[in-house]
């Protein structure tokens, strides 16, 4: 599957004037700050839309933070190796186009190609690897077969599910030790987020499907694990494995993916590879409208490719949503995008006539400028911080500007003035 067009990434002249490069990144898993230490090359996993409503300010947010973390990487001198999944088979999507009458194919195509968009105008990387679910059956299917003929998956008549005691003492997962969550809260999860807790003959009510055999008037596929369908994880943990490999740098998402998408995604991936999934988990906060979290069910999305329709300019939807800091749950409020473009006009009128060179004292406001970015967004993707001391800058009203600070912010904020 093409993602779309990569945006230059210019290089930031002045060099880091602190050996601290590397982001830190609060990692779900542990509950601390940790430095997301690549080997040689960053890789990163981010879970991909089901393509039925895109691309809604939550998506937005998510890919957003990510995107930074991955600028932070680059301006350290590291490569990037992003994968991308698309769920492009899956209940929501099915229900979507049985209800409007639309084949759920073409429902996919349309919407992967508004994300696409909204990506791009929102300059947004791109994954290396964009991979739709339907283009890796046979690869899942595989991943299915292994764990059976490990006894670390069983059936309940044709579907096949994961054995969670069986893979925690076989791999090196516990089920619990990412999320840290208690089993009531699991189940209450698990039945609110696609499992099947309550369904007879499963060993572990916890225990996800891996294989789904076929439904009347559902898509179906012949693999090694028979007729059928992937299950939700299993895609995740087979699309990572085979483009990042084990033991990755980071895996990413909402934090609505940590229980139970993201738990049973390493469970799965460790059963199959003997190895952890990932080394840091890293989750984005949820996006709020008129009171309740954003998202498909409720209806209350504010989608950015409405907003683009409307006139909004996407550097300013990008600043609205820089303006707050990833982790956090925050709400959408439609004067947000005014304050956006009054900043986006102030940052380009302090910009807007460029020189070669300017005297000891500007240049030496433009390389603390330049450190006090690098610093915020090192600093677990510290993003309004680092919008603040572009307000403080511009607000002096600096009397020469050099092409240092424009290439700064785009590099780390990917505003481009």
């Amino acid at each position: 599957m093409r993602a779309w067009e990569a945006v230059e990434v210019p290089r930031i002249a002045l060099p880091h004037d602190s050996a601290e490069k590397l982001p830190l990144l609060f990692d779900t898993a542990t509950q601390q700050l940790v430095e997301a230490r690549p080997d040689d090359v960053a890789r990163l996993y981010v879970c991909g839309i089901t393509p039925y409503d895109a691309t809604h300010l939550g998506h937005a947010a998510t890919y957003l933070a990510f995107d930074t973390l991955q600028r932070v990487w680059r301006d350290a001198g590291y490569r990037v190796h992003y994968a991308q999944n698309i769920t492009d088979v899956d209940d929501p999507l099915l229900e979507r186009a049985a209800a409007t009458g639309v084949d759920w194919r073409v429902l996919a195509d349309e919407q992967v190609e508004v994300f696409r968009h909204d990506m791009a105008s929102l300059r947004i990387l791109p994954p290396d690897d964009y991979v739709a679910v339907t283009e890796v059956i046979e690869q899942i299917g595989r991943a299915t077969r292994i764990l059976l003929d490990r006894e670390l998956a069983y059936r309940v008549d044709e579907d096949v599910y994961f054995d969670v005691a069986a893979a925690q003492e076989a791999a090196p997962w516990l089920l619990g030790e990412e999320s840290g969550l208690d089993r009531g809260t699991m189940l209450a999860l698990s039945a609110e987020r696609g499992g099947d807790p309550d369904r007879p003959g499963k060993r572990d009510p916890l225990d996800p499907m891996l294989w789904r055999a076929p439904r009347p008037g559902e898509p179906s596929w012949a693999s090694e694990a028979g007729e059928g369908r992937p299950g939700w994880h299993i895609e995740c943990s087979v699309i990572a494995l085979m483009h990042l490999g084990r033991d990755f740098t980071v895996q990413g998402g909402g934090s609505d993916l940590v229980f139970p998408h993201h738990e049973l995604s390493a469970g799965h991936a460790a059963a199959l590879s003997g190895h952890p999934l990932a080394k840091v988990y890293s989750h984005a906060g949820m996006v709020a409208y008129d009171g309740e979290k954003m998202s498909k069910s409720l209806g209350n999305l504010v989608l950015v490719s409405r907003l683009r329709e409307g006139g909004a300019d996407p550097q300013a939807i990008r600043l609205s949503l820089l303006a707050h800091h990833y982790r956090s749950d925050w709400e959408w409020f439609d004067d947000a995008l005014e304050e956006a473009e009054l900043r986006l006009s102030a940052w380009r009128e302090a910009t807007s006539e460029l020189v070669e060179s300017v005297d000891a004292d500007a240049a030496l406001e433009e390389a603390a400028l330049v450190a006090r970015l690098r610093a915020a967004v090192r600093n677990d993707l510290d993003t309004p911080s680092a919008l603040r001391s572009v307000d403080q800058w511009a607000a002096g009203r600096p009397t020469a500007v050099t092409s240092v600070v424009p290439a700064a912010i785009d590099a780390l904020l990917g505003i481009r003035l």
